[in-house]
């Protein structure tokens, strides 16, 4: 893929770990070096940028071990870049320890990168980055969706999280700043937007306004072209029934729940410093289940730090009982810096696990119920491209789930699809479909004419 009409004198390989956020910085980075020619071969790039996460040690190792095989395969006098959370977070230790990096920065020099990578030096500003709506993104992944960021930094004070050290506090756009960025996007052809931050649902409080994102979804909703959307990672201390039911109102917002609940056992909340009490954080995964047609998403820890046998039980009966659409359960990582770190009652590694593996087999049963109830269903979907699966086979995504992370849906009306005919199945459009049958964890349907 090229960004110009000139044959580029460069190129660039360009590998985003970690999170959704980590991608939209990733694509401020695209944007600023969008002279290069993007490649998919890093043995043949003149530049190689890393954006790292530095979350868990899962995260950090998969950075380090991605960053030393690019640079054992790259060319000489190619520049090794490495950037983001993990750099940022221990950006001492790995100028020491990382000779092979020729440029190392963090997380408040996206859109300089260009001048980085031109004169070949590192750089990490003390403030992180907050993209604005003149910011130069090219997206990648997709021809209709597009993520957009909220805000950068946390201001909540979770036992097991390191990530307020080093992205620091709260620092919300301004409204007028993402109603802006999204008509942008609306203008290049994007229809369907996730909105996503360290922490959603406290979009717009550091600016003591307390209703941030119901005044985001009354001004998205009056932008014409926009067709979809949906909200990731609301907090518990901060999402409230009002904003359910803002959602559920929502012509344009899907009615689509993503909440890291973390834990349900009221003993390790407290140990976990979620700010919430188990009856009122039970209230608002009730309100959400009770919406029409929702879907419901979340994220467990297990084997955090005085987390008890009744504790992972209560957990377990709750996943159970709850029905989650979808979910994630990561074992626990400790983090120094972090309060768990300190603590003296540890869970042995090989029961966390074991708890771990215990939990994956709820949700994978609670995702396949979830899937079974499609069948027979008509719902709306994005066709994005021809499957992987089968050449007679298209790639769907219902609107409500997120790209990537919710699933796939395979349309079995291939010959309907022609790019240049108007009259068939356009990629990025939307259509109305009805599930057939579910084989494996994958739905099947049909576009209903």
């Amino acid at each position: 893929m090229k960004f110009t009409d000139k044959k580029p004198s460069k190129s660039l390989h360009l590998v985003s770990l970690g999170c959704t956020k980590n991608l939209v910085d990733s694509e401020i980075m695209l944007g600023k070096l969008k002279d290069y020619e993007i490649t998919d071969d890093s043995s043949k790039a003149d530049v190689i940028i890393v954006n790292t996460c530095g979350f868990i040690d899962s995260a950090k190792e998969e950075s380090i071990n991605t960053i030393l095989t690019l640079h054992d395969e790259r060319k000489k006098d190619s520049v090794l870049v490495m950037a983001g959370c993990l750099s940022e977070r221990y950006k001492e230790e790995l100028q020491k320890e990382l000779p092979e990096i020729d440029i190392f920065t963090g997380v408040g020099d996206y859109d300089r990168i260009d001048r980085l990578v031109n004169e070949k030096r590192s750089s990490f500003t003390e403030e992180v980055f907050l993209l604005n709506e003149e910011n130069d993104r090219v997206i990648t992944g997709s021809s209709y969706h597009a993520y957009v960021k909220l805000s950068e930094g946390c201001n909540q004070s979770c036992s097991f999280c390191a990530i307020p050290s080093f992205k620091g506090k709260l620092h919300s756009r301004t409204l007028e700043s993402l109603i802006k960025e999204v008509k942008n996007l609306v203008k290049n052809g994007y229809t369907d937007f996730s909105f996503v931050s360290q922490d959603s649902s406290s979009f717009l409080r550091d600016l003591n306004i307390k209703n941030g994102l119901e005044r985001l979804i009354d001004e998205v909703e009056k932008i014409e072209g926009v067709k979809s959307a949906r909200i990731l990672y609301l907090y518990p201390s901060t999402t409230t029934l009002s904003l359910i039911e803002k959602i559920q109102n929502s012509k344009v917002f899907q009615n689509y729940f993503d909440m890291p609940l973390q834990h349900i056992s009221s003993s390790m909340l407290k140990i976990m410093k979620r700010g919430k009490g188990i009856e009122k954080l039970k209230e608002l995964m009730d309100a959400m289940r009770k919406v029409p047609n929702s879907f419901v998403r979340t994220t467990f820890i297990v084997g955090h730090p005085g987390e008890t046998q009744e504790d992972f039980d209560k957990l377990c009966e709750y996943v159970k009982e709850y029905g989650f659409d979808r979910a994630n359960v990561f074992a626990y990582s400790d983090e120094e810096g972090t309060d768990a770190y300190a603590r003296m009652d540890k869970v042995e590694e090989d029961l966390i696990n074991e708890r771990a593996e215990i939990l994956g087999e709820i949700i994978s049963e609670a995702t396949q119920q979830s899937l079974e109830k499609e069948i027979g269903k008509t719902f709306e979907v994005y066709i994005d491209s021809e499957s992987l699966e089968h050449e007679y086979l298209l790639s769907a995504r219902k609107t409500t789930w997120a790209p990537d992370i919710d699933g796939e849906i395979y349309i079995n009306d291939n010959e309907l699809y022609d790019e240049n005919n108007p009259q068939k199945l356009q990629f990025g459009k939307i259509y109305k479909v009805k599930v057939t049958q579910l084989v494996g964890d994958k739905l099947l349907a049909t576009v209903i004419k």
